[in-house]
């Protein structure tokens, strides 16, 4: 075995070592010994900003007389994953569902891409597009409501 190819060797065998977790390798390739320690990640940790201390005891504000927004009766349809929500399967296609629209269990309601991956929403009952959350393109978080089914 000549240098080249157990620097070769020694490469590959410390590439996967170094991705199972390992912290430190010997090798003996022949007449060859190669000796590697990795330092564990680090990772940075942002240290909190003090708050400014209160001069004076805050007053509470005064109660804004707001009417609620109604409350939407119905099935609401979580997202399972974190991602980018689409309403329709590409830009020039007409969205999936609207609002008021009829829908029956199993249909597709929308799409969630997450790592280039597209994910179909399918409606979890018979019903009615109540109301629908998020506009094209919008982030969505697991388990954020996307729509609501009467």
């Amino acid at each position: 075995m000549d240098i080249r190819e157990a620097q070769s060797a020694a490469s590959e065998l410390l590439s996967q070592a170094k991705a199972q977790g390992a912290t430190a390798v010997e090798l003996h390739l022949g007449e060859f010994s190669f000796k590697a320690e990795f330092a564990p990640p680090v990772f940075a940790v942002p240290a909190a900003a003090a708050a400014p201390a209160p001069l004076a005891a805050p007053q509470p504000a005064p109660a804004a007389e707001e009417p609620a927004a109604p409350a939407i009766e119905g099935t609401p349809v979580p997202s399972p994953i974190v991602g980018t929500y689409y309403s329709s399967p590409s830009p020039e296609d007409e969205p999936f569902v609207t609002v008021g629209q009829e829908v029956k269990k199993g249909d597709v309601l929308c799409i969630v891409e997450a790592m280039k991956m597209l994910n179909e929403i399918q409606s979890p009952c018979d019903g009615k597009v109540a109301r629908i959350y998020l506009q094209n393109g919008e982030l969505v978080e697991y388990g954020q409501t996307v729509m609501v089914i009467q």
